[in-house]
C-alpha cells in the first residue's frame, strides 16, 4: 500500500487559456481540489511555495483553510524555502494551522530552488552570517525551527506580565504536539538526504535531483532513498521515517487527456544546470494508455522505495480536470500496481 496525494505548483496567469487567472482563483481552487481529492480517497494535498512569483508564496492561510474544510486528508508543502523564513514565527503559524486541521500537517521544507529574483531572501531581511552560504543559513533557520517545535520553554518571562504566565521559561504558542515528527526535508543530493535523516526529518524527493552518478533518474533517486534510510537507522531514531517522491503521471483515458498530454510521456530524463556549479537530472513524465502506463511505473525503482507518491497536477487546467487526473490514477492505475 502507498499513500497517494497531489502536488500543485499553484500557478496563475491572466492568459485566456488559463483556468486560474488570479491569485484568488488559485487559492480558492486549491481548497476545492483538496476537498474533492479527499472525497475521491486521495491521501494528501501538497503545495509548492515560491516567492516573487505568480504562485503560492504564503502557505499557512491556505493550509489552515483546507484543514477547516476537510476531515482526513494530509495537508502539506513541497517545499517551504527556509532561506526566507523567520523560524520562530513559522512555528506559531504552523502550530495554528496544524491545530485547525486536527494534526494533519505534513510540512516539506528545504534550502529552496533558484528564485525569480536575485537573492530574494535579502528583501525579507535575511543575510547569511560571516562564512555562511545561503544553504548554511537555510539549515540554521531549520535547526531553530525544529528545536522550537519541541515545545520546550526558552524565553525568560516578564515578572510583571499583562496576563498570568505558566511557571518556568515560556515556549511559543500555540503548541501542536506531534508536528515535529511531520516535518520533511526536500533533498536534492544524497548528502542532504543523509543530513535530513540525522536531523530526524522525513524525506521529500522530487522530479529533480543532483546528478551524482550519470545513471537514470529513478535509479539515482532510489539510491538516495536507501542512503537516507540507512542513515536514519544508524541515527537510532525510535519511529519509522516517511519518504515521498513526486511524479507527473497521466493516464490517457479519453481524447481530452490525449490532447493535453499525448505527446509528453515519450521523453526520457533530461540533464541541465540549476546553477553554474550544480548539474541536475530531471525525471521523465509518464503519459500513456493505462496498460502501458502500469508497465512503465512498475519499473520505477524510486516509486517502489517510497511510501508516499505525490502526483504533480496541472492546476491551470481547473479543478474538474485535475479531479479527473487524480481519479484516473486512484481507480485504474494504483490497484494494478498494489498501491491500493
Amino acid at each position: 500500500m502507498k499513500k497517494i496525494g497531489f502536488l500543485s505548483f499553484g500557478h496563475w496567469s491572466p492568459s485566456a487559456q488559463s483556468g486560474t487567472r488570479s491569485a484568488a482563483d488559485t487559492l480558492l481552487q486549491s481548497i476545492d481540489l483538496a476537498v474533492a481529492a479527499e472525497e475521491l480517497g486521495a491521501d494528501g494535498a501538497y503545495f509548492r511555495v515560491h516567492h516573487f512569483a505568480r504562485q503560492l508564496g504564503s502557505p499557512f492561510p491556505l493550509l489552515a483553510a483546507i484543514g477547516a474544510k476537510t476531515k482526513r486528508i494530509e495537508i502539506g508543502t513541497g517545499v517551504i524555502d527556509m532561506r526566507y523564513e523567520n523560524p520562530l514565527y513559522m512555528v506559531e503559524d504552523a502550530g495554528a494551522a496544524d491545530l485547525i486541521s486536527g494534526g494533519r500537517l505534513q510540512l516539506g521544507i528545504s534550502r529552496g530552488s533558484p528564485e525569480q529574483v536575485i537573492d530574494g531572501w535579502r528583501y525579507f531581511g535575511y543575510v547569511p552570517g560571516e562564512g555562511e552560504t545561503e544553504a548554511d543559513m537555510a539549515r540554521r533557520h531549520t535547526e531553530v525551527f525544529l528545536e522550537a517545535l519541541k515545545g520546550e520553554g526558552f524565553a525568560e518571562p516578564n515578572p510583571q506580565p499583562m496576563f498570568p504566565n505558566p511557571p518556568g521559561l515560556l515556549r511559543l504558542e500555540p503548541f501542536s504536539a506531534g508536528l515535529r515528527e511531520r516535518i520533511w526535508w526536500g533533498a536534492s543530493s544524497n548528502a542532504t538526504a543523509v543530513w535530513a535523516a540525522q536531523s530526524g526529518m522525513n524525506l521529500q524527493s522530487s522530479t529533480l535531483k543532483t546528478d551524482e552518478t550519470g545513471e537514470p533518474f529513478h535509479i539515482q533517486q532510489a539510491k538516495q532513498i536507501r542512503a537516507y534510510r540507512a542513515a536514519w537507522k544508524e541515527a537510532g531514531h525510535a519511529r519509522e521515517p516517511r519518504v515521498s517522491v513526486s511524479r507527473s503521471i497521466f493516464a490517457l483515458m479519453d481524447q481530452r487527456d490525449r490532447n493535453y498530454f499525448g505527446g509528453s510521456g515519450k521523453e526520457g530524463d533530461q540533464v541541465g544546470y540549476i546553477d553554474p556549479q550544480t548539474r541536475a537530472i530531471f525525471g521523465r513524465s509518464y503519459a500513456a494508455e493505462p496498460e502501458l502506463l502500469i508497465k512503465q511505473l512498475a519499473q520505477d525503482e524510486a516509486i517502489a522505495e517510497a511510501d508516499t507518491l505525490l502526483l504533480t497536477v496541472p492546476n491551470q487546467l481547473g479543478v474538474d480536470y485535475n479531479v479527473h487526473v487524480i481519479e484516473s490514477i486512484l481507480k485504474h492505475i494504483a490497484p494494478e500496481l498494489g498501491w491500493r
